[in-house]
């Protein structure tokens, strides 16, 4: 395929926009290349400047879980946008997306919509501290929740030792209250809870990871995050960004039974636009202002674009019962389909899934945390990305990221995407 005009448009960005992009995974630098320039999306596919077209595994980071341009989310952007596009002033419709969102998942009963899944994380762990009037969170290495400050470290020199900034900016101050835990390691979380008795305020966590590929929890350690978080009055945050509306109706509290204290929301939420949210129960959301001391607020929050685009979203999800399986069945296709492909070949890789996540990795052996993805080979995944990308599938250009799969693919689809997998397998 050729890429001149996606080329000469990352020049002109290059000029005016740090690194030619607004996020910067966006850039292709962890695969090499010249990073694709959009023209145009619909249901599974993405068109690029060039006008090549691409089978879609990325839908824009995980919001397009119906296919791009889905009509009932572009017709109600499009009436909405004809009587204003922002009020500073509540509306109507912004109760009525709540209330759906409400009913939809287990054990929340007011959410606040904010603009971004990193201003819903943000927001949710400021709230966590105000409620518990204690500092100190708990992440975990390799979840992302956005690039509040709070969030960005890296591990310390031991397994109780405090975080250290990974990013220039980010104080050693800030650093200090956060504590790094691995992944799926629940002893490791008693060790940091242990060394600093009464000062943690919340764990928070995605409960399937999808920044180091597609991770899942292993059996019962969701659970015992939520029997220790008792125990030690310290609230439980999931992070369902990628998740939430898109594992289940309830997201992940539902799909693995469990309840957390506070739920973030971004992604499918705001059926493409940008959006984010973060709910609780009564008790915990009523600490917010400007009916509680923790103070939140965004000028664009709730914008009626944004709220139109999500609440048509939310109602194809609540009305469609079987939109979920069907997303997982695709997803369990896909993943045996490549599988084949690659064992054809005797390429060595895990392939994790969870409903319609999905990551390939290029390590025989488990990935369960981010040091086991981080052992994966780079290299072979770069090659894997730039021979799907020749074969016209785009996968995130990371090794580290998941794919979401969209009900818009259709079996012919993934059977075209299975064929490109073996054709660029035999080149590995």
């Amino acid at each position: 395929m050729l890429y001149q005009r996606s080329s000469a448009l990352f020049k002109q960005a290059e000029q005016v926009i740090p690194g030619g992009v607004n996020s910067p995974v966006r850039a292709f630098k962890a695969v090499g290349g010249t990073p694709l320039f959009a023209k145009s999306a619909k249901g599974a596919y993405v068109f690029d400047a060039d006008d090549n077209r691409y089978i879609d595994y990325i839908n824009s980071w995980g919001p397009m879980i119906l296919g791009h341009a889905y009509g009932p989310v572009v017709d109600a952007v499009i009436e909405k946008a004809k009587l204003g596009t922002s009020f500073g002033m509540p509306t109507a419709i912004e109760s009525k997306i709540a209330e759906l969102a409400v009913s939809m998942v287990p054990n929340i009963d007011k959410i606040r919509f904010v603009n971004s899944g990193t201003e819903a994380c943000m927001s949710a762990v400021r709230l966590a501290r105000g409620f518990t009037k204690k500092d100190k969170i708990i992440k975990f290495a390799g979840c992302y929740h956005g690039h509040s400050d709070s969030f960005l470290i890296a591990a310390g020199s031991g397994a109780i030792t405090f975080g250290t900034p990974n990013s220039p900016g980010v104080t050693a101050g800030t650093a200090k209250d956060t504590l790094l835990a691995q992944y799926n390691d629940i002893d490791n979380v008693k060790e940091l809870i242990a060394a600093n008795k009464d000062e943690i305020a919340c764990i928070i966590i995605e409960p399937v990871a999808g920044n180091m590929g597609c991770v899942p929890p292993k059996d019962g350690f969701l659970h015992a995050l939520r029997t220790i978080c008792d125990a030690h009055h310290i609230l439980l945050i999931f992070d369902e960004v990628m998740t939430g509306f898109r594992l289940a109706q309830g997201g992940a509290q539902e799909l693995y039974g469990i309840d957390a204290d506070i739920v973030c929301f971004g992604k499918v939420i705001g059926g493409g636009l940008p959006v984010g949210a973060f709910a609780a129960r009564h008790e915990i959301m009523d600490y917010l202002a400007p009916v509680g001391p923790v103070y939140q607020a965004g000028t664009l929050s709730g914008n009626p674009l944004a709220m139109a685009a999500g609440l048509a979203m939310l109602t194809e999800l609540n009305t469609d019962k079987t939109i979920f399986s069907r997303l997982a069945e695709k997803t369990e296709y896909l993943h045996t389909g490549c599988a084949e492909a690659l064992d054809k070949f005797g390429i060595e890789h895990t392939i994790n899934r969870v409903g319609s996540m999905i990551s390939i990795h290029f390590d025989a052996l488990p990935v369960t945390n981010f040091e086991s993805a981080a052992n994966a080979n780079n290299d072979t995944f770069k090659s894997f990305f730039h021979g799907l990308l020749q074969e016209g599938i785009y996968i995130a250009p990371s090794a580290f990221e998941t794919w979401f799969i969209c009900d818009a693919l259709t079996y012919e689809d993934l059977d075209v995407t299975i064929q490109a997998v073996e054709k660029v397998a035999a080149r590995l």
